[in-house]
């Protein structure tokens, strides 16, 4: 974050202005900014700042989950699977993107890489100072 901040600074960075014209074509990969900047954020701030209705995050953790809870797989997809399936959704990719986020959320299942529910934590009982432990 701190070299962003430097880099946005001195004028590395592109403004609002120069990253919609940086963006305005349409490709297949998403452009990197800078190093260490990489697809994943770019699709995000092309979803969040430019505002583009048809960005879908192939790496997104959180829509391929959603993906697998929605479609009933076991699995998650690859990225190359995921894209494929997602021409189906263009030109509005990004909604299905958001659909997918709010389907792996409402399912309550944890940011990890296996697809389970996540377990609720029970309070345990306190022991009983009156019994002896054996």
């Amino acid at each position: 974050m701190k070299d962003l901040a430097q880099k946005t600074i001195e004028g590395i960075v592109p403004t609002l202005e120069q990253a919609e014209k940086t963006f305005r074509r349409r490709t297949r990969r998403a452009p990197r900014l800078r190093p260490r900047i990489g697809a994943w954020t770019v699709e995000m701030f092309l979803i969040f700042r430019l505002g583009r209705p048809d960005v879908l995050p192939i790496h997104d953790l959180g829509v391929k989950k959603g993906w697998s809870v929605t479609y009933g797989k076991k699995h998650m997809p690859k990225p190359m699977e995921l894209l494929a399936f997602g021409e189906r959704w263009r030109p509005y990719r990004t909604v299905a993107s958001w659909y997918m986020w709010r389907a792996f959320e409402r399912a309550g299942y944890k940011a990890t890489n296996k697809i389970r529910p996540a377990k609720v934590r029970r309070k345990r009982k306190p022991a009983n100072p009156k019994r002896p432990h054996r």
